[in-house]
């Protein structure tokens, strides 16, 4: 199990639509669970994980085992936000993330941690992070 530290953030800016609203114009709270995978998902791509191929060339995917959310404050209708990623821990099929999301003023909605285990995809059983991408992790 290796302990990472949180200073590197990777940030995703966000743009709240219609979409992601209530009638009222509040952002509806599974919207922010998409936020987040967005998040992690253009942090590994940062990283060079190309999901897809991963899953065509491996069998593998990351899927996300456990969240827990703190709702703060509501985001409204075309607010500008940003969707932060840390790793937290990674163990050798899983990695904790600490997130958040904020108003561009700086104001925090959402305080978040996730746990996204490595699958295999055919037994839907916790596989290995594959020594690349567990490199990268540690280089990130």
């Amino acid at each position: 199990m290796a302990k990472m530290s949180e200073a590197t953030l990777f940030d995703w800016p966000v743009r709240v639509y219609w979409e992601d609203t209530d009638a009222g114009g509040v952002v509806y709270h599974a919207s922010y669970l998409r936020f987040l995978e967005r998040a992690r998902t253009e942090w590994l791509r940062k990283l060079g994980v190309d999901q897809l191929a991963l899953k065509e060339n491996t069998g593998l995917g990351f899927m996300v085992h456990r969240m827990e959310i703190d709702f703060l404050r509501p985001a409204l209708l075309d607010d500008e936000l940003t969707v932060t990623v840390a790793v937290k821990e990674r163990r050798s099929a899983s990695i904790l993330f600490t997130q958040s999301i904020t108003r561009a003023d700086g104001t925090a909605l959402i305080q978040a941690q996730v746990r996204a285990a490595c699958v295999d995809l055919k037994r839907m059983r916790p596989a290995p992070i594959p020594v690349d991408i567990a490199d990268r992790i540690a280089q990130a």
